[in-house]
C-alpha cells in the first residue's frame, strides 16, 4: 500500500514541476502580439482568399499594423477598407474595379469534343494528362477547380458550354479561381467608364491551326490591332492582347472576324451586379 501512495506522490510531484517549468519557460518566450491586430480583423471579412496579396486576413493585418495604415494595400473581398485606414488616422486609396474573365470561349459548340475525358474531376490533373476534350491545349479543361476554389460561391459552371460563368453579384475579384487555373485562363481585368474589352482565347498557335479546334480561336489577323486608336491591342506569338490604354470603344470587338475578342458594357455589369 505504501508503495502505491508513493508513487502517486512522485508522479505528483513531476508533474507539478513540468507544469512550473513550462509555466516559467512560456513567460520567458511569450511573444507580445499588438491588440490593434484584432482590432483590423474585426474589420476583416475573414475569408482568407489571398485577394490582397497576403496569405489570409490574419497576415495582412500584422502588415497594416506593422506600417501603421494601408500603405496602398486594400482588401478586395468586403474588407472595411475606410474603417482600417481611419484606425491609423489614414485614408484608403481607391479600389480600381476589375472582373474576373475567362481567355476561352471553347464552347461544346465552338470546340466539339473528339474525346470523352473519364477520370478525375480535376483541371490540375486533367491539364497534366490531356490537351483536353476538345484537343486544345490552351483552352478551359470545364472540371470546375476554379468553383471549388472560390470561398464565395460565385463560380458556376454552365451545362451547356461547359465553361465557369462569374457571378459578378458574388465575386470580389480575390483572384482564388485565377490561381487554381492550371492553364491561367482566367483573369482580373480592369473595368473602365464605357465597360471591359478582353480575348477570350490564349491559343499562341497559327490561325490555321487554331481554327482546327476551335471556331472561336483568335488566329492573330491583326484587324483588332489595325482598328484600335489608342494603340491597346498588340498581336504577339499569334495571340492578340489588350493593354491598359483601353478605353472598351468597341472597335476591336466589332472587327473581330472570329469574335474572339468579348465586351461587356459598364451599363451590362452594373445591372448584373444590382441584381
Amino acid at each position: 500500500m505504501n508503495i502505491v501512495w508513493i508513487s502517486t506522490a512522485v508522479l505528483a510531484a513531476i508533474g507539478v514541476i513540468a507544469a512550473l517549468l513550462l509555466y516559467f519557460v512560456s513567460q520567458k518566450f511569450k511573444v507580445e502580439e499588438d491588440p490593434m491586430i484584432d482590432e483590423v480583423l474585426e474589420l476583416l471579412p475573414g475569408a482568407n482568399c489571398g485577394g490582397c496579396g497576403f496569405a489570409g486576413c490574419k497576415n495582412f493585418a500584422e502588415f497594416v499594423v506593422k506600417n501603421k495604415g494601408l500603405n496602398g494595400k486594400i482588401c478586395t473581398a468586403g474588407g472595411k477598407n475606410n474603417e482600417i485606414a481611419q484606425l491609423f488616422g489614414g485614408q484608403a486609396s481607391q479600389a480600381v474595379k476589375t472582373k474576373m474573365v475567362l481567355r476561352c470561349n471553347g464552347t461544346c459548340e465552338n470546340a466539339p469534343a473528339k474525346l470523352h475525358y473519364d477520370s478525375i474531376a480535376s483541371c490540375a490533373f486533367a491539364n497534366s494528362v490531356s490537351a483536353g476534350e476538345s484537343g486544345c491545349m490552351y483552352g478551359c479543361i470545364g472540371c470546375g477547380d476554379c468553383v471549388k476554389s472560390c470561398q464565395f460561391g460565385g463560380i458556376t459552371i454552365n451545362p451547356n458550354t461547359h465553361l465557369p460563368v462569374f457571378n459578378t453579384e458574388i465575386c470580389v475579384s480575390c483572384g482564388s479561381c485565377a490561381k487554381a487555373c492550371p492553364r491561367g485562363l482566367i483573369v482580373a481585368v480592369p473595368v473602365t467608364d464605357n465597360g471591359v474589352v478582353w480575348v477570350a482565347c490564349a491559343n499562341k498557335e497559327k490561325g490555321v491551326d487554331a481554327k482546327k479546334n476551335c471556331s472561336a480561336a483568335c488566329i492573330g489577323c491583326m484587324k483588332c490591332a489595325k482598328n484600335c486608336e489608342q494603340g491597346a491591342v498588340t498581336v504577339t506569338n499569334n495571340l492578340a492582347q489588350i493593354n491598359d490604354k483601353c478605353i472598351a470603344c468597341g472597335k476591336c470587338y466589332e472587327g473581330c472576324p472570329t469574335k474572339a475578342i468579348h465586351m461587356e458594357k459598364e451599363e451590362i455589369i452594373a445591372e448584373k451586379e444590382k441584381n
